[in-house]
């Protein structure tokens, strides 16, 4: 079993660069930044619930990286970096913190390092289960507009917040809580220490208006980096700043290699 991706080789001896995506997106949402990185070779992967991977299902962070690996292990990929994006960047920073053999560095952007004590935990376990109920229940479009209207996507106009709605709406409800459920922040441990601690690069982006998240990132890491004129999905609403910050990370952490 393993994960759908879109796969790109290049003539170079580089690190591959696996981009994950967000809840609820697709392998899609990383086409455009990774682009702009020809030089890579580069694997964009459907997480459990979504697009080409509707059909898998995990129920556990374990789960999850067990299924990472594997997919790694069909592609030969042996070094690598993880690019990974909200829940595709919790998956990012928990598998790194496992000390899997090749892997590179992490860049995470708007990815939550995991609650602190057992209270948050409780309430994010409320919170998701109940979406993930409605998930299940509801037209796809209410339950979605009412996603993007938690204030951590404040910074989203309507004409913005409406062509994310229709094109999340897409998706499959079932399989959308299933990969909630599982993967929700309440089954997350807080990895702050364990990422801090890490030999490897780990590099956190988030918008310029996203301040909720440019405080998670500086207990991360000491490598921020803040993306102008965009809030937590930076890289969907300034593709072109998100590209141009992660060429210049893998310059300084891949010398002489673009």
């Amino acid at each position: 079993m393993m994960l759908h991706g879109l796969a790109f080789s290049s003539d170079r001896p580089q690190p591959w660069l696996v981009f994950l995506h967000g809840f609820s997106g697709d392998n899609r949402e990383w086409q455009a930044v990774s682009e702009t990185l020809t030089a890579f070779p580069r694997l964009l992967l459907d997480l459990p619930g979504h697009g080409g991977s509707a059909d898998l299902f995990v129920t556990s962070f374990d789960e999850m990286d067990a299924l990472l690996r594997a997919t790694l292990v069909r592609y030969n990929i042996q070094n690598y970096w993880l690019v990974g994006y909200s829940l595709g960047g919790r998956v990012s920073m928990y598998h790194a913190c496992q000390h899997p053999a090749g892997l590179c560095g992490v860049v995470v952007e708007g990815g939550h390092p995991g609650p602190p004590d057992e209270t948050l935990r409780q309430q994010r376990l409320v919170s998701d289960r109940q979406w993930a109920s409605r998930f299940r229940q509801q037209p796809l479009e209410a339950v979605f507009d009412a996603w993007y209207r938690q204030s951590v996507f404040a910074s989203l106009s309507e004409p913005q917040r409406a062509a994310l709605v229709a094109l999340r709406s897409r998706n499959n409800g079932a399989t959308l809580a299933a990969m909630l459920e599982a993967t929700s922040l309440a089954q997350q441990p807080d990895l702050r220490s364990t990422l801090r601690a890490l030999s490897i690069p780990v590099h956190y982006l988030y918008g310029e208006y996203d301040s909720k998240f440019q405080v998670l990132a500086t207990q991360v890491t000491g490598h921020c980096h803040a993306i102008p004129a965009a809030g937590h999905n930076a890289h969907r609403e300034n593709p072109a700043a998100v590209a141009d910050v992660l060429a210049r990370i893998l310059r300084l952490e891949i010398k002489g290699t673009l």
